[in-house]
């Protein structure tokens, strides 16, 4: 059963203009509709977050964190188990920051100060080179690439029960073509929905939604053949060829830098 996690406000719990907490999340749980008056960073070290401020629908997965300005109301789910983190940033502090929710490229840099937060979390708040961090951690995600959402949605009655059922099977090896006769429409017309909705084209939508279903399954200790399967490749070297060139690293890789206490990998 679906379980409500805590959600803000910390009343005064901000040391520095900022505030840093992580959870561990049992699959199934959710963070109910918000909003606050601070920025957030949701960063999710393990699993895959999916967090919908307003209309739009971010995956977290890692690499990337998710920017929320002042105001913006959101909520958050997450199916598997997931580690994660947010930063909280006062509105005198967001300044340098996007003005727009979008996903921000983390560098190491940030990353390995989201770690050491992360590991000096029961520590006083106010210790002072908590503080010291947390100022170079903001520094560090103004200057962030700002990558959009990782993968795009939309609600267009054509296009969005296509993305619903992929989805629900990511092995589904329709082309847009077979879709547009699914669908009663033209491949041109679907196409333009891609660019128009999404901004990317339908295969890379698609290689974007397997990258993610292959993090869950490979975190949740499924074998590197079995996830191959699973998302529907015919063998095990074309799923390693396309997961290293999306996340940089092979699967194997990525599971030995996910796993508990390893400090790497992307919250409400």
């Amino acid at each position: 059963m679906a379980r409500p996690t805590e959600v803000p406000p910390f009343s005064g719990r901000f040391h520095g203009g900022a505030f840093f907490r992580s959870a561990d999340l049992a699959p199934g749980s959710f963070y109910p509709s918000h909003s606050h008056a601070w920025g957030e960073l949701l960063y999710s070290f393990s699993g895959v977050m999916e967090v919908t401020p307003g209309s739009l629908h971010f995956l977290v997965q890692p690499r990337y964190g998710l920017w929320m300005p002042p105001g913006v109301k959101h909520a958050g789910a997450n199916r598997a188990r997931t580690a994660h983190c947010s930063l909280y940033v006062a509105p005198q502090m967001c300044g340098g920051l996007p003005q727009t929710t979008c996903a921000l490229a983390v560098g190491p840099l940030a990353r390995a100060i989201l770690l050491e937060l992360k590991s000096r979390e029961a520590l006083a708040c106010d210790d002072a080179r908590q503080r010291r961090l947390l100022r170079v951690l903001i520094d560090e995600l103004t200057s962030a690439p700002t990558q959009g959402t990782y993968l795009p949605f939309s609600d267009d009655e054509t296009l969005g029960p296509i993305l619903h059922a992929l989805q629900d099977d990511p092995r589904d090896e329709r082309t847009l073509a077979d879709w547009a006769g699914v669908m009663h429409t033209t491949q041109r017309t679907l196409a333009r929905r891609c660019v128009r909705d999404l901004g990317i084209g339908f295969a890379e939508w698609r290689r974007r939604l397997r990258v993610i279903k292959a993090i869950e399954l490979l975190e949740d200790g499924a074998t590197v053949e079995s996830v191959a399967l699973q998302l529907g490749y015919s063998n095990s070297s074309s799923f390693i060829a396309m997961f290293h060139r999306m996340v940089d690293v092979s699967p194997d890789e990525y599971r030995k830098n996910s796993a508990p206490g390893s400090g790497q990998s992307l919250n409400g």
